[in-house]
């Protein structure tokens, strides 16, 4: 009886264990693959997740963005860019405007830029890298730049 007890309470604590592991794993693939609000590109490696976003003065906008897609305020998270020729790279910093960050300067010219973003949760926090190319063409497909493409269109390319 004692071992049928026991094996019943491992039985519903693992099925509850693996449940929780399910709904991280989820809620982080439920926005893998989409655009931010302002159709920049969701980093969701992080809580809450980043959007980022390069605007028409070529300044880089980070926002951040709960598991409902609402923009939430900066706290103290602390965010750097670097990005453009490995042997003479743009470093970019940001200031807190409105909900969002803007960084220090714009991105540097060219396209498919090499980006490395890096997120702390607080200053004293283990950093979180994002890396990725720049594209700022218009994707064909979809409404954004190729960046923060929403299309599978480049995944045939990678298969190849």
């Amino acid at each position: 009886m004692k071992s049928k007890l026991i094996t019943t309470l491992l039985t519903l604590a693992l099925a509850f264990s693996v449940n929780a592991a399910d709904k991280d794993k989820h809620d982080h693939e439920e926005h893998a693959g989409k655009a931010g609000p302002t159709g920049g590109k969701l980093i969701t490696e992080v809580e809450p997740h980043v959007e980022f976003f390069v605007n028409k003065d070529k300044k880089v906008e980070i926002r951040f963005i709960d598991d409902d897609m609402k923009v939430v305020a900066p706290g103290e998270q602390v965010i750097s860019v670097t990005l453009g020729d490995r042997s003479s790279p743009t470093k970019l910093s940001f200031t807190k405007e409105g909900n969002m960050l803007i960084s220090d300067k714009a991105v540097p010219e060219g396209n498919d830029l090499p980006t490395v973003v890096q997120i702390k949760a607080k200053p004293d926090a283990k950093s979180v890298t994002e890396k990725f190319n720049l594209n700022l063409n218009d994707c064909p497909t979809c409404k954004n730049k190729e960046y923060a493409c929403t299309c599978a269109h480049g995944e045939e390319e990678k298969k190849k």
